[in-house]
């Protein structure tokens, strides 16, 4: 069962625009990959597909990664940034604490995914999402990406207002949607060093 919560006027913009341009599948990253396979791309963070950088030169390449794809797919536009947590209840405590508060300080709730099939409410879920609205410049994210990069936050994800490209960061990499395959094919060419050598492209 899905809840949607529209609470401000920025969000419900992109409430309205997910259900136009993405009526497939809800705001949830992770569902990204599988839902729009023919203009996804992955790109991984670091050199032989490390997962976790360990030094100061290895965070700097990761975030280098993160912001050369942010800036190509949403320079000179606006973007909405979004976070994630979850809960057993629609309007209970978090799941588990993250840093997710203090880095994304006015993210506003707008749309709330639950599942409850079980019969015991105990195993309900209820995924919350939170964004705002910012112009991109490279580096406003970076604190944030540094987060996901450690895996401190999940399921983070960045679009434009039209919500025709969508950037979702992950500890090792990022997954990327454009708006045709062609465009993808362009932008992986561009990066041909950061894919994996999978079949798969995982």
């Amino acid at each position: 069962m899905t809840t949607v919560m529209d609470r401000h006027p920025g969000k419900d913009g992109l409430a309205a625009q997910w259900r136009v341009r993405r009526p497939s599948v809800p705001p949830l990253a992770h569902t990204f990959r599988s839902a729009y396979a023919d203009r996804w791309v992955r790109f991984h963070s670091l050199p032989g597909s490390k997962r976790y950088p360990e030094s100061e030169e290895e965070y700097a390449m990761v975030i280098e990664r993160y912001n050369t794809v942010l800036d190509e797919l949403f320079t000179g536009l606006d973007v909405f940034v979004v976070t994630m947590d979850w809960s057993s209840t629609p309007k209970g405590p978090e799941g588990f604490a993250t840093p997710r508060r203090e880095l994304h300080p006015d993210g506003v709730l707008w749309w709330t995914e639950s599942v409850e099939d079980d019969p015991d409410p105990e195993f309900h879920t209820h995924t919350r999402l939170y964004a705002d609205r910012r112009p991109w410049r490279r580096g406003c994210l970076d604190d944030l990406l540094l987060a996901v990069a450690d895996e401190a936050l999940v399921e983070v994800f960045v679009t434009d207002t039209d919500v025709r490209r969508i950037h979702h960061p992950y500890d090792g990499g990022a997954d990327v949607i454009l708006s045709t395959p062609g465009e993808r094919d362009r932008l992986r060419c561009r990066h041909a060093g950061w894919l994996s050598d999978h079949l798969t492209g995982l």
